[in-house]
């Protein structure tokens, strides 16, 4: 195998695996174990990848701080978000105090809910009018109105959630990673969902595979404080750091 080819299939292991041993790339390749650490110090130089004792990591992108609307990403995996958002809707019970975050699966939840008797309470404008719309009992709290997402956030929301103890929270998320966690563009929004979730018994996360091995700016939960709601997951690593629930439709 030439150099350059072997390079490549380094990466693409990589790229499947998150970290991989010397001993298991010269496996894999069949080649030496001198021959792999060469490779990966080439390639540590060019940025391709993380070299560490014993082997190497891969380099995730970071994906900006870019957001879409809220208009945009309803769009996008519309099936997939209202499949989670089903089987998410069925862990509700009567006696749950909730916090549903801002974002569009969490809003299909919404839509999902039966008749129930818990209480809710959300940081999104939108969430609010459809909890208010089916009559359920339901909580907004106060704060800076972001208006891209619609989403309140700033340091008075969070002095609000401050006061909670949440049996259940359903959270949204741009990016999932085995080493960045949960992550989202907004510094503001990042800091409202880490205390939604410390203020909670359980949290949900509720997201489609393309939020997968993605990273954003601000990371607001490692991946071990909160289970996964997704519809399909199609990378390795991930299972290992968490309860991971993949639903069909």
């Amino acid at each position: 195998m030439l150099t350059q080819e072997r390079q490549q299939t380094i990466i693409e292991i990589l790229n499947e695996r998150d970290a991989v041993t010397v001993s298991e790339f010269a496996r894999l390749l069949n080649t030496s174990e001198s021959t792999i650490r060469r490779d990966l110090t080439a390639l540590d130089k060019v940025g391709k990848l993380k070299k560490v004792f014993g082997g190497a990591t891969s380099i995730r992108p970071n994906e900006g701080i870019i957001e879409q609307t809220v208009t945009d990403r309803e769009r996008i995996m519309s099936e997939e978000k209202e499949n989670i958002a089903k089987y998410a809707a069925t862990l509700i019970n009567d006696d749950d105090f909730i916090y549903i975050d801002a974002g569009t699966t969490t809003s299909r939840l919404i839509d999902h809910i039966e008749s129930t008797k818990a209480t809710f309470v959300t940081n999104s404008i939108i969430h609010g009018q459809k909890l208010l719309s089916k009559g359920f009992n339901a909580y907004i709290i106060g704060g800076k109105i972001k208006p891209i997402t619609a989403a309140v956030i700033g340091a008075a929301s969070i002095k609000n959630l401050a006061k909670f103890n949440f049996t259940k929270a359903f959270m949204g998320t741009n990016g999932i990673d085995t080493r960045a966690g949960f992550s989202t563009p907004d510094i503001e929004e990042a800091l409202i969902k880490e205390k939604a979730i410390e203020k909670s018994y359980i949290s949900f996360i509720l997201a489609d595979n393309s939020k997968f091995r993605k990273v954003y700016p601000v990371t607001f939960s490692p991946l071990e404080r909160c289970c996964i709601i997704t519809d399909k997951l199609m990378y390795n690593g991930f299972s290992e750091k968490t309860v991971i629930r993949e639903v069909s439709p």
